[in-house]
């Protein structure tokens, strides 16, 4: 079994990539998210892989993390989710936003990738709610700021999720991206600095 692949990007498709490992090409299927944030041709990537066995093919997908790698694997323990449906969750959320919104149970943001109904989004965060811990900080850091009031004393992340929730984004959302922002800027950050690297986190 192929766990990682080093090598060189030798052409970039739509779904996927070929990877030129010492003279040997690898057909490597990819979120389009991983696919865009990949060097260009020519230049050296890394790619963690899970390597699905089928009886008439061999199939390699490719990440940029194994936490990327890791929620592949468990999203589709869930029945109805397969390799492109997983892949499709994946393109829209990276594994800390998906890490939170399970946790949140928030399934309006599962369900905006193609393939994703409303029911199986349900299904989803349902069953894979409490597994989602294992996978990152951020994930209970936005829970815990989702459930805050903003009635009475305010802290800093709570005025700039009021804010962005004012602006139109959804509280599970805004939650995500304050939790983002208090990681990369500290606890001592102010309401105006968590705005706007919020703003920046939900643009991405």
């Amino acid at each position: 079994m192929i766990g990682k692949l080093k090598g060189v990007v030798d052409s970039l498709y739509e779904d996927h990539l070929i990877l030129d490992v010492h003279g040997v090409g690898y057909v490597v299927a990819c979120s389009s998210r991983t696919l865009q944030k990949l060097p260009r041709a020519g230049e050296a990537a890394v790619l963690s892989i899970e390597t699905q066995v089928r009886e008439d093919s061999i199939r390699l997908f490719g990440f940029l993390s194994d936490a990327e790698r890791d929620w592949f694997r468990m999203l589709q323990n869930v029945q109805g989710v397969g390799s492109k449906v997983a892949l499709a969750i994946l393109s829209i959320l990276p594994p800390s936003d998906l890490t939170s919104a399970i946790a949140l149970q928030d399934k309006a943001s599962v369900a905006r990738a193609p393939g994703v109904g409303p029911k199986l989004a349900a299904r989803i965060v349902a069953e894979l709610k409490d597994k989602a811990g294992a996978f990152g900080e951020i994930g209970a850091v936005a829970v815990q700021l989702a459930g805050e009031e903003t009635a009475g004393p305010s802290t800093a992340a709570a005025e700039a999720i009021s804010a962005l929730v004012n602006l139109g984004y959804g509280r599970p959302q805004a939650a995500v991206a304050i939790a983002a922002s208090l990681k990369a800027l500290g606890d001592d950050a102010e309401t105006s600095a968590l705005i706007r690297r919020g703003l920046k986190e939900l643009a991405q």
